[in-house]
């Protein structure tokens, strides 16, 4: 434990000196809902599970789950994704 402490501490250091949000430098996801109709999520780890209904998204230490009508992953790249239709809810687990 106390070697990811010391890890996380260098990790907020060095989001403090270059100004960077600290969830980007940890490597955690960042998601963005607009409206609810899209939702983007940057630094994902692929998809888990994929429906019309529900998408599940692995986001390493957690995993995203998206509930709603018509979904369809509308692109994907190693580093971020974008989900399209009738966004109801996204849970964290």
């Amino acid at each position: 434990m106390g070697h990811e402490r010391k890890k996380e501490g260098l990790l907020e250091r060095t989001a403090e000196v270059f100004d960077l949000p600290g969830d980007v430098v940890a490597g955690l996801p960042r998601i963005e809902l607009i409206g609810n109709r899209q939702l983007r999520m940057e630094n994902h780890r692929g998809i888990l599970a994929y429906g019309s209904q529900e998408i599940h998204i692995s986001g390493g230490r957690m995993i995203v789950k998206v509930r709603g009508e018509d979904l369809e992953l509308k692109s994907m790249n190693a580093g971020e994704l974008l989900i399209g239709g009738a966004i109801l809810g996204v849970e964290l687990t």
